[in-house]
């Protein structure tokens, strides 16, 4: 309970949506990041937590799946009705963008102008991290804790499983 609410304040539907996330996305991610890394394969791995300012009201506990997409593509007009991107959406797009560029041009997606995409290392464990204010910060997963107890509760099902229970 302490990795998913520290200081006993989220509603239920926020701690359960957070664990499904971790469970289904983070962990697994997680565990293929640290298979490369183990054979010295370059891996960099990113948390994307922005939510624009039109979806802040429906997405309460933060981006959902595939939201990075167009920021990625720098396409943010081709899914949008309504309102135009801010200035601060634009910058994200960009920034994105050309870390995915830069990585599919030379396996390194940092380059100039760009906040340091830490390379990932199962020692250091650092990410991107895509804040909710949309500024990309390299730093230690603020997730760890909460993806152990994934990572935990797998390998116990799994030692059951395999016993037949």
């Amino acid at each position: 309970e302490a990795a998913f609410d520290p200081d006993g304040t989220k509603e239920f539907a926020e701690v359960i949506t957070t664990f499904n996330t971790d469970w289904v996305w983070g962990e697994p991610a997680r565990m293929v990041a640290r298979s490369f890394a183990a054979e010295k394969e370059p891996v960099y791995v990113y948390h994307f937590d922005y939510v624009s300012p039109a979806m802040r009201v429906r997405a309460r506990y933060g981006a959902g799946h595939g939201s990075e997409v167009g920021y990625v593509f720098n396409i943010l007009n081709e899914r949008r009705v309504g309102a135009e991107p801010s200035t601060e959406e634009k910058e994200l797009a960009r920034m994105m963008n050309t870390y995915w560029t830069n990585f599919a041009k030379t396996g390194n997606p940092n380059g100039e102008n760009l906040p340091v995409w830490p390379l990932y290392n199962t020692q250091k464990e650092e990410i991107l991290d895509i804040e909710p204010d949309g500024k990309p910060i390299g730093k230690f997963d603020p997730r760890k804790a909460r993806l152990d107890v994934i990572e935990k509760t797998s390998q116990i099902r799994d030692r059951l499983q395999s016993r037949g229970i």
